[in-house]
């Protein structure tokens, strides 16, 4: 058992996901979602924020990816909570299905390079007073039917706010990250309620501006299909009394309740997570004010050793005062190269021991890591596999992918094994390398010692997309399509290339962008112009690392919503 001395003293932010990120060896994570939560946990903690995050302990995690033939297979990715979280000794209970079910929690602490902490509450229902199915509900992060994952959602927001009081937080303001979070709002509506003699009518029994003014909502899906929903008819069984559920369907929609329309009606502040993601989300949800903080990445979780040193050694304070990264066009082209040749060859060598093929540190290698699924388009660069050898055979290069496809998205799991067949077919012209089981510790390796990173989403799909962020830090150009952050961080030929234009995506006309883009620009300024390629390099840092950071987003969020 432990106390929380010296986290419940004064108001904080209660920042809830379904998912964070805290290390690569706790699998509370699926991927960019998580690590953008994890990355947020990690900048308060570096400024000193008084945030507390709360989330499920999920046990079993998303999964382990292996390889078999080509196809994913699936496997549980059992953790131990107490080998990294100290057990608290409050309870909470909430109603589910008519029945109470018993929440836990464990205390994860991020600590910060100046001394900062900041608080994770870590939900578990797998306790003894509980029944079997009961126990499972925090196991799986995304598993489960359609009545799983509405109960998850209930402990995540409901047993979230429940447990936050017995620990004795003052709440300032609610941080909702995507709409899984959003039954909190029901929460504070129970305990905001109006009296009836307070209330106007039946349906305005609850104080809404009340809530409003203590929750902050941020979107990270451009797809309406994206957001979940669920049948009013489940909702009344699940949530029995705890709402009127007849007066929330005002709220959350009259024909399914929708998690993110529920958010939007109960949030004083809500944001998309990049300028065109936040235009996309005004479109499909017309009537919101929508405003954008766009993304950013922990500089030094994700800053590779080797620069890491160049930094500290030529720009001091840059890990806290990222934006002082503008500078980095006086640093030496040779010292540059030989922190980035280090940082390859750490990824190289990852590649060698697990028993994948030996790449050659003499010619550039493009990365691309993205959950596999269709709208982000791995299968782009295979287009012409033709056109793709000609490209090879006067300018070489090297491929290096990974990925995870959700396990009951087919169309992702077929993705990941065309991609085997390409690199089958590519072999002896260009070494094709899928890394399995796609981590932290393998983004860490791959987004530093790639030398050229690839994105190719369907616009306007991608809502950010950190990966090419992360590159940035390290000096690693981007080759992407301009949605997401990238519409905002291209400088053309400066800190990458654009592959495909401003107009929504055709595949035909993207892949022939893409390969003109290769032939034309980045491979013969790689082979032929290392002064050239350096200068590209600094402008990913100076242009892209110096504003895209967790710092920079943190600093907003505290101004423009937390604050308010």
């Amino acid at each position: 058992m432990t106390t929380l001395d010296g986290f419940v003293h004064g108001p904080r932010v209660a920042y809830f996901s379904m998912e964070i990120a805290l290390r690569s060896d706790i699998p509370t994570y699926s991927g960019g979602l998580g690590v953008l939560a994890g990355d947020t946990m990690r900048s308060a903690a570096d400024l000193d924020l008084p945030l507390v995050g709360v989330t499920l302990a999920s046990r079993a995690g998303y999964f382990r990816q292996r390889i078999v033939d080509g196809r994913q297979v699936e496997e549980p990715a059992w953790w131990q909570p107490e080998q990294w979280a100290r057990r608290l000794a409050a309870k909470v209970a909430l109603d589910i299905d008519g029945r109470p079910v018993w929440i836990g929690a464990w205390l994860y602490t991020v600590t910060g390079h100046r001394g900062g902490a900041v608080p994770v509450i870590l939900l578990d229902a797998d306790l003894p007073e509980n029944e079997g199915g009961d126990r499972e509900l925090t196991h799986y992060l995304y598993g489960g039917d359609e009545a799983y994952r509405f109960k998850q959602e209930m402990v995540l927001g409901i047993g979230g706010v429940r447990m936050l009081g017995a620990l004795g937080f003052e709440v300032r303001k609610y941080h909702l990250n995507e709409g899984h979070a959003a039954f909190l709002t029901l929460e504070l509506l129970r305990r905001l309620a109006h009296t009836p003699q307070e209330a106007r009518t039946p349906r305005l029994h609850y104080d809404t501006p009340a809530v409003r003014q203590r929750c902050v909502f941020t979107t990270h899906t451009p797809v309406e299909a994206g957001h979940d929903q669920f049948s009013w008819e489940l909702a009344a069984r699940l949530l029995g009394d705890l709402v009127d559920v007849n007066a929330l369907r005002a709220l959350a929609g009259e024909d399914r309740l929708n998690m993110t329309r529920l958010a939007l009606n109960l949030s004083e502040h809500v944001n998309g997570v990049a300028l065109r993601h936040a235009e996309v989300s005004r479109r499909i949800f017309p009537g919101y004010e929508v405003s954008a903080i766009t993304n950013g990445v922990h500089p030094w979780t994700w800053t590779c050793d080797s620069v890491r040193a160049l930094y500290d050694a030529h720009l001091p304070r840059w890990c806290h005062e990222p934006e002082l990264l503008v500078r980095a066009d006086r640093i030496p082209d040779e010292a540059l190269w030989r922190a980035h040749a280090a940082a390859k060859e750490a990824l190289l060598g990852h590649i060698r021991n697990a028993g994948g093929a030996a790449l050659d540190a003499t010619l550039p290698v493009l990365g691309f890591a993205r959950r596999m699924t269709a709208y982000k388009r791995a299968d782009l660069l295979f287009s012409d596999l033709g056109r793709l050898k000609a490209i090879a055979r006067g300018q070489p290069f090297q491929i290096v992918l990974a990925g995870k496809a959700h396990p009951r998205d087919g169309g992702g799991k077929d993705l990941i094994e065309r991609l085997h067949g390409w690199a089958v077919e590519l072999r002896g012209a260009i070494p094709v390398v899928f890394i399995p089981d796609y981590t932290m510790d393998v983004a860490r390796l791959l987004v530093a010692g790639a030398d050229v990173w690839l994105n190719t989403p369907q616009r306007p799909l991608e809502a950010s997309g950190t990966s090419g962020m992360k590159a940035a830090l390290n000096g690693v150009p981007n080759l992407s399509v301009p949605d997401g952050w990238w519409a905002e961080g291209l400088i053309e030929g400066v800190s990458g290339w654009a592959v495909g234009g401003e107009a929504d995506a055709d595949n035909a006309r993207d892949a022939a962008s893409l390969y003109d883009k290769l032939e034309r620009a980045v491979l013969p300024l790689y082979h032929g112009d290392r002064r050239g390629w350096c200068a590209v390099m600094k402008g990913a840092i100076t242009r892209n690392a110096s504003y895209f950071n967790s710092h920079r987003m943190m600093r907003r969020y505290a101004v423009e919503a937390y604050l308010r």
